[in-house]
């Protein structure tokens, strides 16, 4: 269910370092996310050639060689191979994720759901995060198996929408809100499959007085370049991403519009977190990027248009951006 949060495959926790304590949020989530891999391998592999003296922090790559090299003599485990599916994609090793999520789902005659999960993510991650058509047979495999997986249901639908299959993108999503998503993801679900039913758009509140928004961390006076919006199908969403640009993802929070509502002032805050307990307020300085987007799905695509700025809320919680520049 984490994946499907910002659509975005990899959902870990970053990890930086800052020399405040109220930056310390984040580090201590993704100490935790390495903890706990490091426990599952070590109960997993035992510690023959790993070292475990008091105090000394456990070495994950030397951990994860020792499984690999475990696996090479008993080929066979296939819960092995899965754990060391989930170690390389910890460590951003994509390709070698692919090879052992493979290997497990031949071990399992590819009858496992969560397995063919697992491996077209990992074939998406290893391809920079693009469906492509080995990630897209993995999860239709999955769905055959078990039609309500919640991640083979959100990239099914992505996979249906970008072969122009509408109606079996729509039927996907409304099953996926079936399985209850979380808050932050339900709504853009909801709205993405009305405009694939070809309903109206529920409309947005009214914008709340200025007094109401004082824990705005910043406001943004967005406006669209004429070559934008020529461009852009007026349907268009525009997607308002406050990052770490050592880090971009996940984002730190994000905020959606429709394009027609442009020229206007947003605001970001805490409210609009992606990741409870890492807030916008904890960032000295971040990357804001408003990006128009083609498809409605918030992963950069070629065709879309953004404008970025750096923001340090401490110097000026007001910005100024102009949608002006395509991606390739």
């Amino acid at each position: 269910m984490a994946l499907m949060c910002l659509l975005a495959i990899a959902f870990v926790v970053v990890a930086f370092l800052r020399d405040s304590p109220r930056h310390l949020a984040a580090p201590i989530a993704a100490v935790v996310v390495i903890a706990g891999l490091s426990v599952g391998l070590y109960a997993y592999i035992g510690s023959p050639d790993v070292p475990s003296g008091r105090g000394q922090a456990p070495d994950i790559a030397q951990m994860v060689a020792s499984l690999a090299a475990r696996l090479e003599q008993q080929p066979d485990d296939v819960n092995g191979w899965k754990m060391l599916g989930r170690s390389y994609t910890t460590l951003g090793n994509f390709p070698a994720a692919v090879s052992a999520y493979q290997k497990a789902v031949e071990l399992e005659s590819a009858l496992n759901a969560q397995t063919l999960v697992d491996l077209a993510v990992a074939v998406a991650q290893a391809d920079g995060q693009q469906l492509t058509p080995r990630a897209v047979s993995a999860f239709e495999n999955a769905l055959a198996i078990e039609p309500n997986h919640p991640e083979a249901l959100f990239y099914g639908g992505i996979a249906a929408f970008n072969r122009g299959d509408v109606g079996l993108a729509a039927d996907r999503w409304e099953r996926l809100l079936s399985t209850d998503p979380p808050p932050e993801v339900r709504a853009i679900i909801e709205e993405r499959v009305a405009v694939w039913r070809g309903q109206p758009l529920a409309q947005r509140p009214a914008e709340v007085p200025a007094a109401e928004t004082s824990g705005a961390i910043v406001s943004a006076s967005i406006s669209v370049a004429d070559d934008a919006r020529d461009a852009l199908p007026p349907g268009a969403s525009v997607f308002i991403i406050a990052r770490d640009p050592a880090q971009p993802s996940p984002p730190i929070a994000v905020a959606r519009r429709p394009l027609s509502e442009l020229p206007t002032v947003i605001s970001l805050g805490d409210r609009d977190s992606m990741i409870p307990g890492r807030t916008l307020s904890a960032f000295d300085e971040f990357e804001l990027v408003v990006r128009a987007s083609v498809s409605g799905n918030p992963a950069e695509a070629p065709g879309d248009w953004y404008g970025a700025t750096m923001v340090r809320p401490a110097e000026s919680s007001t910005v100024a951006l102009t949608i002006d520049t395509e991606v390739q």
